[in-house]
């Protein structure tokens, strides 16, 4: 009998991600069971409880696919077939997790193409933001039925480390069917669970097994890599087995049995750090007096009230630096287009939607996504 990972309390957190993989939720028949998606939807259910935010990243459109095609169909199909299989799948796998929640399951559907484009992302940050404000519980996975092979993400591993960063998550959870990194591939006998890893080396790579199962696309390999970009990003990763009943109670108790993938620095951190070494950037905002000491004195966000003038041309999403008396004060990704606050500099917040006819928020630079001149590399 293989040694135990040990049982640990989890980081302290108020919003993760969860990653289901595909051998959890598809039945040995073809389609989907809830046999462990059950549990797993008990400690979401736990964690609403307690005012914590979930957001679940979920393999399976595919293998529900199957079923609905009412064909046997093998598990290598050209593009077109599995995007095909994809669409069919969606639906139940949806109507899986929407049976065992009271709140409104929403489906999310991203592309690579949707989050390397600053605007998208910053949409599709907008819409899983409000949906969690709502109460409702956002259900993601990679849309197969548009993707293209060189636009895919690839697996649902790296796509819920990528969320994870997009929803400024605490904490990125992955479940799988085995109970962590071992030393050896785990059906070698003299493999040991690997209870802490503190930075993915060549030699933690060497540790992950083969490829995955048949029913998903995924292996340990791509765990590892999908919690190494969450850890850039301040995020850490737990690994921990979805088919094991009392691993998954554990969670509900804010406790785990797996292997922890710790963050070299906080989220806030991380993000932080890109800004200070960032490229030079185009175009800036002029902000007077009272703007200028808020931001340079508290650290507070940068409202439309506060705004002089504008100068060059920039879109949402891009970073500028913000300037009083021709020196710059601090930098930051803005919320609002440079055509856009040229319009609603001065105003108050609440006129935003009004002379805009949408809101992107109050904030036109956020503190979060803001550090000062004097941090900047």
């Amino acid at each position: 009998m293989k040694p135990a990972f040990s049982e640990r309390a989890l980081p302290p957190w108020r919003r993760a991600v969860l990653k289901v993989g595909s051998s959890l939720l598809a039945a040995p028949d073809g389609g989907l069971t809830p046999r462990h998606a059950l549990g797993l939807a008990h400690f979401v259910s736990a964690c609403h409880a307690l005012g914590r935010d979930v957001v679940i990243v979920s393999s399976g459109a595919v293998a529900a696919g199957r079923v609905v095609a009412g064909k046997t169909v093998g598990e290598h199909v050209p593009l077109a077939a599995r995007q095909a299989l994809a669409a069919l799948g969606q639906a139940p796998l949806m109507a899986l997790w929407q049976r065992f929640f009271d709140r409104p399951v929403a489906q999310v559907l991203l592309t690579h193409d949707d989050l390397r484009n600053r605007r998208r992302y910053l949409n599709a940050r907008a819409t899983l933001t409000e949906l969690l404000a709502i109460g409702a519980l956002p259900v993601v996975n990679e849309n197969d039925t548009v993707a293209v092979e060189e636009l895919k993400l690839g697996d649902n591993d790296n796509l819920a480390a990528t969320v994870a960063a997009l929803v400024d998550a605490d904490l990125l959870l992955i479940a799988t069917d085995i109970g962590g990194l071992y030393s050896h591939h785990p059906r070698d006998p003299g493999a040991q669970p690997v209870d802490d890893v503190t930075a993915i080396t060549v030699d933690i790579l060497r540790m992950a097994g083969d490829a995955g199962s048949a029913a998903g696309t995924g292996g340990m390999v791509t765990k590892l890599q999908a919690a190494q970009k969450a850890a850039s990003a301040g995020i850490a990763t737990i690994l921990f087995d979805g088919s094991d009943a009392d691993t998954v109670r554990l969670l509900a108790q804010q406790r785990f049995r797996g292997t922890w993938l710790h963050a070299a620095g906080g989220r806030l951190a991380a993000r932080k750090y890109w800004l200070r070494h960032a490229p030079a950037v185009e175009g800036g905002i002029d902000v007077d007096p009272g703007a200028a000491a808020a931001i340079s004195g508290r650290g507070a966000s940068l409202l439309p009230g506060g705004i002089a003038s504008v100068r060059g041309e920039f879109s949402r999403g891009d970073m500028v630096d913000i300037h009083h008396n021709g020196q710059r004060i601090a930098r930051g990704i803005t919320q609002y287009a440079a055509t856009d606050i040229r319009r609603i500099a001065g105003r108050h917040t609440r006129d935003i939607d009004g002379v805009l006819g949408y809101s992107y928020g109050e904030s036109v630079v956020h503190r979060d996504d803001m550090v000062m001149a004097k941090e900047i590399a």
